[in-house]
């Protein structure tokens, strides 16, 4: 078939490396954001997955909007069979579903139909669920709601962070992309409506939702760590100050002798109490300063057992 591949971030370049090296397909073109804002110096910079069309020798479309009327135009000249999508980050309407033969075929990062929406990998993680997935299905109207084409499933292993997940997801989805290119172009494959049951959401992770409740059991802060690691990253507050709290955080499995936010120093570790269990920190990460152990960090602020987080009661 002849592709137009949509997708925008890194997580979306091993599907597109994926049908790059198919030789069932051509990838006659690339849809990606705009370029943005990066680093210190706030330049403009390609997308990742248009910077891999570029080494590729592939044309880079990255229209403002995907109604805007010069990129329908265009897409109806490249005339694509198919559309494969992953994390491409605009909302698609009708007037270019309607242009590919075989409609847009996008890779979602959970096994549908739990977790619809922007973040399935961060809200397994924060679940709790013990496997999740990748699906491919057919875009349509709603949200992630459309016919499913096949799926993968992954374990959650107990230390994942959401970026390991889904470093792990992105290699294997990529595979389940071009396998399902390959059964559209044979016709051995057909979508089935999702089921009406089991459906949950999956919004995207703001800063609010990744302050740590030190109140909430230590497995419940065990997962929001995980689950915002890297991004946005869990945090709670310290002599006024945002604190970054990374893995892994230790769960320490003896009777809790502090209260929810008290910390307990000592010479290589630092404790802190929450609703049940205290929890041993790993890495910290305070403003303006570099990641750094917790002993380290305590040892250079002068932390002293007893202190506490400022939002340990909210």
């Amino acid at each position: 078939m002849r592709l137009v591949f949509a997708g925008t971030p890194e997580v979306a370049v091993p599907a597109l490396d994926a049908l790059l090296a198919s030789d069932q397909h051509e990838v006659v073109a690339v849809v990606t954001r705009p370029d943005a804002p990066a680093g210190r110096g706030r330049k403009l910079v390609a997308s990742p997955v248009a910077q891999r069309a570029e080494e590729a020798g592939i044309e880079v479309l990255k229209p403002a909007k995907p109604s805007d009327p010069e990129f329908i135009a265009r897409l109806t000249e490249l005339a694509p069979d198919c559309c494969p999508v992953v994390a491409y980050g605009a909302l698609l309407r009708p007037g270019a579903l309607e242009i590919p033969k075989h409609g847009w075929v996008n890779l979602h990062f959970s096994l549908l139909p739990a977790w619809r929406g922007a973040a399935p990998v961060q809200h397994a993680v924060l679940a709790g669920d013990e496997v999740t997935g990748a699906s491919t299905f057919l875009i349509e109207q709603g949200l992630d709601s459309g016919p499913v084409y096949g799926v993968i499933t992954e374990e959650i292993r107990p230390a994942d962070t959401s970026g390991e997940l889904l470093d792990r997801l992105a290699h294997s989805g990529a595979r389940l992309l071009a396998a399902t290119m390959d059964g559209i172009a044979e016709g051995s494959l057909h979508a089935v409506p999702q089921p009406a049951d089991g459906i949950t959401l999956a919004p995207k992770i703001t800063v609010e939702d990744a302050r740590i409740d030190w109140a909430h059991p230590a497995l419940r802060i065990d997962r929001v760590v995980r689950g915002c690691a890297p991004a946005p990253g869990a945090w709670t507050l310290f002599r006024g100050e945002r604190l970054k709290v990374s893995g892994p955080v230790k769960l320490v499995t003896d009777a809790s002798a502090l209260a929810p936010g008290e910390l307990a120093v000592g010479k290589n570790s630092v404790r802190v109490g929450t609703g049940s269990h205290e929890i041993e920190l790993g890495e910290v990460q305070p403003q303006g300063k570099k990641p750094m152990r917790a002993a380290d960090w305590a040892r250079g602020a002068r932390i002293e057992s007893g202190e506490r987080f400022e939002d340990a009661a909210r």
